[in-house]
């Protein structure tokens, strides 16, 4: 890749997971009855042939890994689970109480922290109490996330047994030096029992989470973990550029900004390892994700059904996704909500019989324009649209940011249209810039965004 072109859109950026982007979000004004009048409009309208979308947020680590930016909660009491799950399903309870059917569940994500520092027995009792209150769609996929030193065979088989078939190892780097400065510990041995366990019990789908860009990363680290990956065979790899956002994140303040790649080496680790991923058969599926052949996410990515929300990407898609416990995201497709992001209040508000939103979004009719053609290109690497219809949003100043990457090779510019060209896939996040109008509207000026590159 041309070192010009990195030095040129490196710059602070979202990752699109939605739009308007979370510190975009226009919360003055915004209440509680507003997303719940929201929620259940297109709830409603949806449920019965859709289905609902479920995000459950475990906060809990036993160990904190330096370069986390999510939110969570270090522990080794794991007196706290019962209590947490308890009220989390006092949560569902009081939003399945507020809709007028029993939800249909497509889509069931277990996110953290680390959802296997919960018990075999504990997992089993929050899913077994959130199904207590809905029921699951015939073709419906649950999925969870999974530390490899927590997730033993007895955890795997309690989940396997409820419906889930897709679990995510977070492996990051299989390299020693990386692992001890991010204080992330899995060897090469337990990723490779815990795969061949999965498998055993019937899943069907394997993700690996791999990060680049982290401190101590070498060409030589990154080929040797790419290499014993695809050795394991993963279905799916979702390989991260590492997010260096300390003023979020204080863990990552522990070392230093020279034991990070520059730009353009850490560009270089990226390419290295797409380079031996597609050697070996995996296929570029949207952003920093790649897939083999046959998996659903391939599938979905070449029939253009491919979704991203707030848990990634997804074959999955509904307009309803509901968030629980602390911190956690949902989303109607016309507002989003946001949990309280301390388990103090978290737990103040649950025990009070309160849904625990503390802030959201209504999405204005110009939102859900922009926030199509972002979901396009972030899914499929192009959009397109009709002037008759869109003539309100300011086509010639998205064109004129366009222009100059259709310039550089990132982008082919058509009359009514943009599509992302191989060369501009790195830079998708640049290219959904270009529409963001809330962004250019209020630059920040503070960092809020991690570097696109």
């Amino acid at each position: 890749m041309e070192t010009s072109l990195i030095r040129k859109y490196n710059v602070p950026g979202p990752r699109y997971t939605s739009y308007p982007t979370v510190p975009y979000w226009e919360s003055d004004g915004f209440g509680k009855n507003d997303w719940l009048t929201s929620l259940k409009k297109t709830f409603e309208a949806t449920n019965q042939s859709d289905g609902i979308s479920l995000y459950i947020h475990l906060p809990y680590c036993e160990a904190l890994c330096h370069y986390c930016g999510c939110n969570k909660k270090i522990t080794t009491q794991h007196s706290v689970e019962a209590p947490y799950i308890t009220r989390v399903l006092n949560e569902w309870k009081l939003y399945c109480d507020l809709l007028s059917q029993k939800p249909r569940i497509k889509e069931l994500h277990l996110g953290g922290g680390t959802p296997t520092f919960f018990s075999a027995e504990n997992l089993k009792i929050l899913i077994e109490g959130l199904l207590k209150y809905a029921e699951k769609t015939a073709k419906h996929e649950f999925s969870f996330e999974a530390h490899p030193s927590s997730t033993t065979r007895d955890k795997m088989q309690v989940l396997f047994d409820l419906g889930f078939k897709r679990l995510s190892l977070g492996v990051q780097d299989f390299t020693p030096e990386v692992q001890r400065v991010i204080n992330r510990y899995q060897s090469y041995e337990e990723v490779e029992a815990v795969s061949q366990i999965a498998r055993e019990i019937g899943y069907t789908s394997i993700n690996f989470d791999l990060i680049f860009g982290l401190p101590k990363q070498t060409l030589n680290s990154i080929e040797d973990t790419i290499l014993k990956t695809i050795a394991l065979k993963p279905d799916r790899i979702a390989y991260y550029s590492y997010a260096h956002v300390p003023w979020v994140s204080k863990a990552q303040r522990l070392y230093s900004d020279e034991d990070l790649p520059d730009n353009d080496y850490k560009r270089s680790l990226y390419e290295l390892g797409k380079k031996l991923l597609e050697e070996h058969q995996y296929l570029e599926i949207g952003m920093d994700h790649f897939a083999l052949p046959n998996d659903d996410l391939t599938i979905s990515y070449k029939n253009r059904e491919l979704h991203r929300n707030f848990m990634g990407y997804t074959s999955a898609h509904t307009q309803v996704m509901i968030g629980l416990g602390v911190s956690s995201i949902s989303d109607s497709w016309n507002a989003f909500a946001q949990n309280v992001k301390t388990l103090k209040e978290y737990e103040r508000l649950i025990d009070q019989n309160e849904i625990p939103v503390f802030k959201g979004h209504l999405l204005s009719d110009e939102d859900l324009m922009l926030r199509k053609h972002i979901l396009n290109l972030m899914c499929s690497f192009e959009t397109s649209w009709n002037p008759t219809q869109n003539e309100w949003l300011p086509l010639s100043d998205i064109k004129n940011r366009l222009a100059e990457m259709e310039a550089d090779g990132l982008l082919v510019l058509l009359e009514n249209g943009v599509t992302v060209t191989e060369k501009g896939k790195p830079f998708v996040r640049n290219i959904c810039m270009a529409f963001d109008l809330r962004l250019y509207r209020n630059q920040p000026t503070t960092p809020i965004f991690s570097q696109t590159v």
